[in-house]
């Protein structure tokens, strides 16, 4: 069943206030299908246009279906291997699923904060991330859309990648539409954040927990898709 996304205008004005604080444009590239056993994909292309749509154009929104054949050279250059997902930052960013529920607090704070340039992370991780990691990480943050606690840690996740300058990627994963991810890491609840396929934390880590981790897991290369021993549709 393909489910359509109705908003009110109440809705509308929140999230125009909320997007009233970007500063530059921020890209948004949208992987759909248009296989109706997809029930997200429509919803999120109709959730990425709002977001366009009520700031003022300052999300710019690209959108790639699996059957064109010039838009699966952008899903083999991003690695996208899931629909409905959602690339940010130059693919340093991601989200497998759609960003519904609470899951939009994060996303839209991120958004804000990609176009301001500030990552809202303490000036010593942010020296860490550049000029002391060496190794590249992947972090997924499994969270679910009624999970009040998910959005800050997909947030933070996504601040260290966007920090660390093509260093660490962050992958917010949707474990209702994706429960073979979350049954592979034993996700019993969320949010759980995984780095290099190592489950770290249950719950929302402290900034300097989740630095100390990924200096812990860091790796010299990292391969995409991450999670290989799984079958992908």
């Amino acid at each position: 069943m393909v489910l359509a996304l109705e908003v009110d205008e109440e809705t509308k004005e929140a999230l125009r206030e909320a997007l009233r604080d970007m500063v530059n444009p921020v890209e948004c590239m949208v992987f759909v299908t248009k296989d109706p056993r997809c029930a997200y994909c429509e919803a999120t292309v109709q959730l990425c246009k709002l977001l366009s749509e009520t700031s003022n154009g300052k999300v710019v929104i690209k959108v790639f279906y699996e059957e064109r054949s010039e838009d699966r050279k952008v899903f083999e250059k991003f690695k996208v291997t899931r629909t409905p997902s959602l690339i940010l930052h130059n693919g340093y960013i991601r989200y497998t699923g759609i960003p519904a529920g609470e899951e939009l607090k994060g996303l839209i704070e991120t958004l804000i904060r990609l176009s301001t340039g500030n990552p809202g992370l303490s000036s010593r991780t942010i020296d860490a991330l550049k000029n002391q990691l060496k190794g590249k990480a992947y972090i997924e943050v499994i969270v679910t859309p009624t999970c009040p606690y998910c959005p800050y840690a997909a947030l933070e996740a996504n601040m260290f990648a966007f920090a660390s300058e093509g260093k660490i990627i962050s992958d917010i994963v949707e474990a209702v539409e994706n429960p073979d991810i979350a049954d592979y890491y034993g996700v019993t609840m969320v949010p759980v954040v995984v780095i290099n396929g190592n489950v770290e934390f249950i719950g929302v880590p402290r900034e300097d927990m989740l630095l100390k981790a990924i200096f812990k897991h860091q790796k010299e290369q990292l391969e995409i898709p991450f999670r290989r021993e799984l079958h992908f549709s």
